[in-house]
């Protein structure tokens, strides 16, 4: 195994906000952090994993990630998807990938029709994506959420059959903004793509709050760290 840091791309879109945060993160947990810009045709070879953070692309203009999911670089981010590679949205990257058709299900505006920012805490269902493999099924998570357009959506038929696959992976331990059943994020059928609308990036530094995002951090940088493979999903 190679002692080489994996290469993780952080994309930024006009109105990136965290992006900065994100590469920061990753920095501290042992990633090499590589700043990749909207218009960018394609990823270096030797990504291993990829970001899309949170912020306000494109002014959240006709929907949040409406506009940026198609961004030029979202075809290459579609094919490090399609090849297996590990892909995390937070937050306004979780709308980029729900508009872009690479997860499941909307993001509405949140039931009180206000932005919300507090600690919440999240509880683990699936463990069958690399972001949740060094968790159990149970587990606990504080992270910080920021935003107005948080409200997970899905018709019955859809939410069963995500159930049923293990692809809701975490939950709000309360009710925070109206999400179907409290989900707070959701993988793609193979389970290497995860959006979440809690901000891990900020939830690393105990001297700073809650440290629950580093697990789902270090999952990502384990998985880009491997050989490039689909993951299955296999418990909830």
């Amino acid at each position: 195994m190679s002692d080489r840091r994996p290469r993780i791309a952080v994309v930024t879109f006009p109105g990136s906000n965290d992006d900065d945060d994100a590469r920061l993160a990753l920095e501290r947990l042992g990633a090499d952090a590589v700043p990749v810009w909207h218009a960018a045709a394609e990823l270096d070879p030797d990504i291993a994993g990829v970001v899309l953070p949170g912020g306000f692309s494109y002014g959240d203009y006709l929907r949040s990630g409406a506009l940026a999911r198609s961004a030029r670089v979202m075809d290459a981010v579609r094919a490090f998807a399609a090849g297996g590679g590990p892909v995390l949205g937070i937050c306004n990257g979780f709308q980029i990938l729900c508009e872009a058709g690479l997860l499941p299900g909307v993001l509405r505006p949140n039931r009180q029709l206000e932005f919300v920012c507090a600690d919440a805490t999240v509880v683990v269902e699936s463990t069958g994506t690399p972001f949740t493999s060094r968790l159990a099924a149970g587990d606990e998570l504080v992270i910080p959420i920021k935003h107005g357009e948080g409200n997970w959506v899905a018709d019955d038929r859809l939410y069963g059959e995500l159930v049923e696959r293990g692809q809701i992976v975490l939950r709000y331990r309360d009710d925070v903004n109206g999400s179907r059943e409290r989900v707070a994020g959701v993988a793609n059928r193979a389970g290497n793509v995860l959006g979440l609308m809690p901000h891990p990036e900020h939830a690393v530094d105990p001297w700073l709050g809650p440290t629950g995002g580093v697990p789902l951090l270090e999952g990502l940088i384990a998985a880009a760290g491997e050989p490039v493979a689909a993951h299955a999903l296999g418990s909830h």
